[in-house]
């Protein structure tokens, strides 16, 4: 059995178009994530409200299973989307961002449903103190992707745009 170590598949030296800006629409992409799965989320919770009115108040008791529910949502959400083959969420896919293995292979269901519970972990426990770790790597990865072994960088289609807008007048 081999034990080859790879190296990492992307560097910000040789290759700064993959993560030029990736920090501040990784925020954006966020908020958008956010917004999608929590529509869901509301909408059951409306639900729930509405069948707790007409069953006289029996419904209600429905609440207990909205948590578990919207964890079990987000989960989904993350593998789906993260193991898809874009490796990107809804947000990620709006904002030209994907995510990758630090070897550069693509994302899978497990890791994209373990990263979600990484963030929540690492966001739970060391916040604010979280939001200092990318100023701190050339990667400008957070923990939970440290801790996991993934990088966030710009699509092919972005980084191939910047690469052209980065280089030199004279080598366009």
């Amino acid at each position: 059995m081999s034990m080859d170590v790879r190296p990492h598949a992307y560097d910000p030296a040789t290759q700064p178009e993959l993560f030029e800006g990736v920090l501040s629409r990784r925020v954006i992409a966020f908020l958008i994530d956010f917004l999608v799965i929590s529509i869901p989320v509301v909408l059951a919770a409306m639900f729930i409200f509405a069948f707790g009115i007409i069953t006289l108040g029996l419904g209600f008791m429905l609440y207990w299973l909205l948590s578990p529910a919207a964890v079990i949502w987000a989960l989904v959400y993350f593998g789906l989307t993260l193991g898809g083959e874009r490796s990107a969420t809804i947000g990620m896919r709006v904002m030209d961002l994907e995510m990758r293995t630090w070897y550069g292979g693509p994302s899978y269901f497990v890791l994209g449903a373990v990263h979600a519970i990484g963030f929540w972990f690492t966001v739970s426990f060391f916040t604010p103190f979280i939001l200092l770790v990318p100023f701190f790597n050339v990667r400008r990865r957070l923990l939970h992707d440290i801790i996991l072994g993934t990088v966030v960088i710009n699509n092919s289609a972005r980084a191939a745009m910047l690469r052209s807008y980065m280089a030199p007048s004279g080598a366009r």
